[in-house]
């Protein structure tokens, strides 16, 4: 999972623009971004994403022009 701080007022249709940079180079990394959900008030963005390390996440997201601030491993699951 990780977080973008400062994106106050981001809109539906501007998420969808970052998020599908996001997806026409995941490949390059072996990430998989899943979902993404924002806060237009708070600016918070969260993405959610399978990748082999956070690297390869923040990688992604700076080549889309987005860095991530930042990037919580989660590795244990149910």
């Amino acid at each position: 999972m990780d977080v973008h701080h400062g994106m106050t007022g981001i809109t539906a249709d501007q998420l969808k623009q970052a998020h599908d940079a996001d997806l026409a180079i995941q490949g390059e990394e072996q990430v998989t971004f899943e979902q993404a959900w924002a806060d237009p008030d708070s600016g918070l963005v969260y993405c959610l994403s399978e990748a082999p390390d956070a690297d390869a996440v923040q990688r992604i997201h700076q080549r889309a022009g987005h860095p991530a601030d930042e990037i919580h491993p989660v590795p244990l699951t149910i």
